[in-house]
């Protein structure tokens, strides 16, 4: 079997379409994997959406060839602490090393940003991705029913960094 190459740069303006290609496809099969009812906000974001978390976020996109097959988008707060979301793969790539690559690179930049701590949520019934992100390094902090189904919230804590404050959980944004 041939092995598969993939890119992950900063997301550009003209990646939208695809961004919000891939999200929607990917948050698709979460919402049906998780048994989730309630309308999750990927499904509805619009293309100004996106463009509005590439000037003000993080946006990473992993690409084979021109084709972009997942992203991730992290906000740095001034805590230095940091939310993950939007984290998706085209269903096609999933189980492909892609989301570890993404991963990687949200390590790699929390790193140089001195961020202590990086959040983010995920359905708590979604055994194969609360696995993914423990061998990533997260770990379960709390679980909320804020959204109609029981949301994770995992954490991971960048050690290398100097502080050593602890965290604010209070102004995390929402998936």
């Amino acid at each position: 079997m041939e092995k598969m190459t993939f890119v992950v740069r900063m997301a550009r303006e003209e990646d939208i379409p695809q961004i919000k290609e891939v999200a929607k496809e990917a948050f698709s099969l979460y919402t049906e994997g998780a048994g989730i009812t309630a309308i999750v906000g990927t499904l509805e974001e619009t293309c100004e959406g996106i463009k509005r978390d590439i000037e003000t976020k993080l946006v990473f996109v992993a690409l084979q060839g021109d084709k972009i097959i997942g992203s991730v988008r992290v906000e740095v707060k001034s805590d230095n602490t940091a939310y993950l979301s939007r984290f998706g793969v085209s269903g096609a790539y999933q189980n492909n090393g892609v989301g570890k690559i993404l991963i990687n690179a949200v390590d790699n930049a929390m790193k140089k940003l001195g961020v202590t701590h990086l959040y983010l949520h995920t359905a708590s019934r979604m055994l194969s991705l609360v696995r993914f992100y423990y061998g990533r390094g997260f770990y379960i902090e709390s679980t909320t029913k804020d959204r109609g189904y029981i949301r994770a919230l995992l954490c991971k804590e960048y050690t290398n960094t100097e502080s050593k404050s602890e965290p604010n959980c209070d102004n995390l944004a929402a998936v």
